[in-house]
């Protein structure tokens, strides 16, 4: 019997010509885009001058002062409900990395870095942003009271003046700033309506909404009661008429609407921040704004900088030694990474504080990974399959290696964004910093690194030498695990034993030394002095380290002042910190003595914790529907494993647990996770090859094969980091500990934590037998 079905056609195969056209013309496009986005950087980067924050430069302090009403009280829990809403508008203005504490029971203090109009935030900040929606029941003819009835018999809440001077009676607010779920100022693009705020209500509001203008719609045009008042801090600030096409008892549905008036572009997004940010608890009054001095002295930036310039520089040449020419190149491409990321930080008004400068070093360390990746991979090609030629071999590295940077880079990539959406405060600007980190580094490494090393491979001087491109031998780490061939995963529950073991050692500091939380996550004291003579808040920061306090932040204030803030203080250590003082300026009176609360409030912390949560929950799921749920689960173990181990050997060192620990903790999980990634992406690739090999020898194939890969570019984050912990000055030493001990810890758990821990459960799902690829499967029946 014939098949009825139509016979398919094949299809026609390009031209080898065509073939060659296109392979011809890929290089050059590559180039023309690497030269687009190097010269925007440059232009940007030569243009517009980044944020520096409040370590690094100092900025605006604004003191304000919470007013009780006849409602509210100001206590010192509503002082700390208007901390968090402040914290909200901050991050909506733009200006990341602030300080905010509350000082005594209601004051706010408030430090913004770079910002050019102090007076402007101020106003800003203290404005009450009470909103509310209200029918209108009447016009007013009179100044009559806010008790007058309206024109239907019913008591009007208030009397306000509308936009041009029209009084209204109002009734009690059908909606306030609780049901508004979000707002943003936009501009009509076709209309030329100009500038306006679009507000999206909550689902309550939302109906309360479509309630409110279905009421209005069934008034006659031009009737008052056809109108919605909006009003703001007692303001009518927008009156609309509701439109004839909506229908009485119907009103607007969909939960948004659009607040019109004589707005411009910073006035609109004025407004989106207020109403989106919600009203404060209570009223503030700004009673204290001047500037305030950097946290870290001169010296201690210059140690920084000098410690990072030594580091990289020590990276660039560990990779030009094992690469050669390819190294080098990696190197320039490096450079460009650091230029597209400043540029980046600086076009979308980041603020750079000095953990976050070592960060950025560190991830310049870090980039040189999808580097190494190409690198080795390109190595295997040439001795495997003995390319004609080192480009070749480079094509065939990309090629092969790409899925484990995207795989690696989308991970993290996942992490930043939940970051950047669900966090605020430090770690909301850190997903941001990560963001643009990845971003620049695939960059860096699939794009100007290509374009260098393509370019330099087909040169006639290195197709006759392909020795100095690093590339044309295996290296002696890989030459070395040839020869022995260790079968590392023979055993694969001892190597979860000495992991357990090092969990529950350093676990156990958590239990039996406590976390030394700093004074961000805490509070502590905020002591204000006057003194005779100038004193440099360096000799201060020092002098105070002397005396047993090195966790005190110290700045200068515009009238000459000198602020202490540290963590709660006994009599004597208060009287140490009044002597130090006063024994460098010639006397010291104290100005202020308050106890101030934490900067990385409840709030803060409990939005980090589920960001960070969720981030982990994504990252399970990604890598579950990349490889195997098996893989996954191990990898976000071993991710637990390494937090854990870091946080308890802080704990028995009795190092402090403040916002700068916070920064490099959260560094070490992107760094974990991608080392668990690159090591599954070859074991995933090795099951489409192997044939009913154990999974366990599959395993250890894989762990092999990547190992160079792990040792290099964990070498390249040592060296920077040893650099910072050694020549840097104290402000970095901690930060550079943490970061020494994660990267270590996170290369030892990627190899003998979550590689062991994926051969246990896969020999546990298949009975102890063997796990074919599917190929393996079918050969065996």
């Amino acid at each position: 019997m014939t098949s009825s079905r139509p016979q398919s056609r094949p299809r026609p195969r390009p031209h080898p010509r065509t073939r060659t056209r296109r392979r011809s013309r890929a290089p050059l496009v590559r180039a023309l885009v690497a030269l687009a986005v190097l010269t925007a950087s440059v232009a940007i980067a030569l243009t517009t001058p980044i944020r520096l924050g409040l370590d690094l430069r100092g900025g605006t302090q604004i003191v304000l002062e919470t007013r009780s009403t006849a409602t509210t009280k100001a206590d010192r829990e509503a002082t700390d409900r208007t901390v968090e809403v402040l914290r909200g508008r901050i991050d909506a203005l733009g200006v990341a990395e602030p300080t905010i504490v509350r000082s005594g029971d209601n004051r706010v203090v408030v430090e913004l870095p770079g910002v050019q109009d102090p007076k402007k935030a101020a106003d800003v900040l203290g404005r009450t942003a009470q909103l509310t929606v209200h029918p209108v029941l009447g016009q007013a003819d009179k100044d009559n009271d806010a008790t007058r009835k309206g024109d239907d018999g019913k008591r009007a809440d208030r009397v306000l003046a509308d936009e041009s001077g029209q009084r209204l009676h109002l009734k009690a607010p059908a909606l306030t700033g609780q049901d508004v779920k979000g707002a943003d100022g936009r501009i009509d693009q076709q209309g030329g309506a100009g500038w306006h705020v679009t507000v999206d209500f909550k689902d309550a509001g939302s109906d309360r909404w479509a309630q409110v203008t279905g009421e209005a719609a069934c008034h006659p045009d031009g009737d008052p009661q056809r109108r919605v008042a909006i009003v703001l801090d007692g303001k009518i600030i927008s009156s609309p008429q509701v439109d004839p096409s909506v229908a009485c008892g119907t009103g607007i549905t969909g939960g948004s609407t659009q607040i019109t008036g004589s707005f411009d572009d910073t006035q609109a997004r004025e407004l989106a921040l207020l109403i989106k940010g919600g009203a404060l608890p209570v009223p503030v009054e700004t009673i204290e704004q001047r500037t305030v001095g950097a946290t870290l002295g001169d010296e201690a930036i210059e140690a920084g900088a000098r410690a990072a310039v030594i580091g990289t520089a020590l990276t660039a040449l560990f990779i030009t030694v094992v690469y050669r020419l390819m190294g080098s190149l990696a190197t320039v491409a490096l450079l460009c990474y650091g230029l597209i990321s400043y540029a980046a930080l600086a076009a979308i008004g980041a603020t750079l504080t000095l953990p976050g400068l070592a960060g950025f070093v560190l991830a310049i360390g870090m980039a040189v990974d999808a580097n190494v990746l190409v690198f080795e991979r390109a190595r295997e090609e040439q001795a495997a399959r003995a390319r004609p030629s080192p480009r070749s071999a480079l094509t065939a590295g990309f090629r092969n290696a790409f899925s484990a940077i995207a795989d690696s880079n989308i991970t993290t990539l996942i992490a930043a964004v939940l970051l950047f959406f669900l966090a605020s405060g430090p770690v909301k600007g850190f997903g941001v910093t990560l963001g643009i980190g990845v971003l620049a580094s695939m960059v860096s490494a699939l794009l100007i690194t290509r374009v260098l090393a393509d370019f330099a491979a087909s040169r006639p001087a290195v197709l006759a030498r392909p020795h100095i491109t690093g590339i044309s031998t295996t290296g002696p780490v890989r030459d070395a695990l040839v020869r022995r061939n260790p079968f590392l995963m023979r055993r694969p529950r001892r190597w979860l034993a000495v992991s357990l073991v090092a969990l529950v050692v350093a676990g156990s500091g958590i239990l039996v030394r406590d976390l030394d939380f700093g004074i961000e996550f805490t509070g502590g004291r905020l002591v204000e002095y006057s003194t005779a003579t100038h004193v440099d808040p360096e000799r201060a920061r020092d002098a105070l380290a002397e005396a047993g306090l090195p966790h005190t932040v110290v700045q200068s204030s515009g009238d000459g002042n000198l602020t202490v803030r540290t963590q709660e203080l006994s009599a004597a250590e208060a009287a140490t910190v009044t002597d130090t003082v006063a024994e460098l300026g010639g006397g010291a009176d104290k100005q202020r003595d308050e106890l101030i609360g934490p900067s990385l409030g409840d709030e803060l912390r409990r939005s980090a914790l589920i960001a960070l949560g969720l981030a982990l929950g994504a990252q399970l799921l990604y890598l579950a529907a990349r490889f195997r749920l098996l893989f996954g689960t191990a990898a976000v173990s071993a991710l637990a494993h390494d937090v854990i181990i870091l946080v308890g050997v802080f704990a028995w060192l009795g190092k402090p647990i403040d916002g700068v620990f916070l920064a490099a903790l959260l560094t070490v999980i992107g760094y974990s996770v991608n080392d668990s990634v690159v090591l599954f992406d070859r074991i995933r690739e090795l099951l489409g090859k192997g044939r009913g090999t154990p999974f366990a020898r599959l395993t250890n194939d894989a762990i092999l094969q990547t190992l160079p890969r792990t040792v290099n570019t964990g070498m390249g984050a040592v060296l920077i980091l040893a650099s910072l912990a050694v020549l840097a000055d104290n402000a970095l030493t901690d930060f550079a500990l943490a970061l020494l001990i994660g990267v270590t810890v996170g290369t030892y758990s990627s190899v003998f934590t979550a590689s062991p821990l994926a051969v246990v459960m896969a020999e546990r799902r298949s009975g102890g037998g063997r796990v074919r690829s599917p190929e393996g499967a079918k050969a065996a029946t």
